[in-house]
């Protein structure tokens, strides 16, 4: 699938889904900005990619930080990434009775508000400079549809970058820019990892393929939304979940 050319971001670059994501996409042929609030992290990433790349530390949750995100990718590559991926997130797990407030609203921040703010900012930018296939890829998560117990702010987090993606999609469409989510199911990710053995045999079960996800089952999907193969596809949102009930 090639990607020859076009320049990406990738917030939540440095681990997990974030981190394949920029691998495969720089396979593909994309430059890539890996964007992280841990910037040596983000560094680590693009240490292994085999096309031109640039890291630079971003607060998703902080419009100044994603502002300055902006100007960093034109002043590298001289125009913005049409190829833009949310995929930062965090989880605060707790009982709803038992929830602070802070860890509500930390989730919310990153999770939703920094794929509005990212959304927003670089869709301006690709808007701005004229660029004509643009792509934004939302992460969501098969949670948004699961709710389940102890995550009220990760699932309503989830279920908002779905509500935002079908939005932009209808929003950004006359600028030929299109805004597709995916809904990962159970990927092996240090989010993941911290789950009990016990809970994590009970959600393999439940998975025709009985097995958990690897973050390049989510990195691949991302690079084909990405590509003109994917030209047509516009406000979807995908499971990518092995099958998961």
């Amino acid at each position: 699938m090639s990607l020859t050319g076009r320049i990406s971001i990738v917030t939540g670059a440095g681990s997990g889904i974030g981190r394949s994501i920029c691998k495969v996409l720089s396979n593909d042929g994309a430059k890539v900005i890996a964007a992280d609030i841990n910037l040596s992290a983000a560094k680590e990433t693009i240490s292994g990619l085999s096309t031109e790349s640039h890291s630079l530390e971003i607060n998703v949750a902080d419009s100044k930080s994603v502002a300055n995100a902006v100007q960093e990718s034109i002043n590298k590559f001289k125009q913005p990434p049409s190829i833009v991926v949310n995929s930062a997130g965090i989880t605060r797990d707790t009982y709803l009775l038992k929830m602070l407030e802070k860890d509500f609203d930390d989730v919310i921040n990153v999770n939703l508000k920094g794929t509005f703010l990212i959304t927003q900012h670089f869709a301006k930018a690709m808007i701005e400079h004229n660029i004509k296939n643009g792509s934004i890829t939302n992460l969501s998560s098969i949670v948004a549809k699961l709710s389940n117990i102890g995550q009220a702010n990760y699932s309503a987090s989830k279920n908002g970058v779905i509500s935002i993606t079908e939005v932009a999609s209808k929003e950004f469409g006359k600028f030929n820019i299109r805004v597709n989510a995916i809904l990962p199911g159970y990927i092996e990710t240090p989010m993941t990892a911290v789950v009990p053995e016990k809970i994590m045999q009970q959600v393999i079960a439940k998975c025709p393929l009985n097995r958990l996800g690897k973050p390049e089952d989510i990195a691949n999907v991302v690079s084909f939304l990405s590509s003109d193969k994917a030209a047509y596809i516009n406000g979807a949102s995908i499971e990518v979940t092995g099958g998961l009930y």
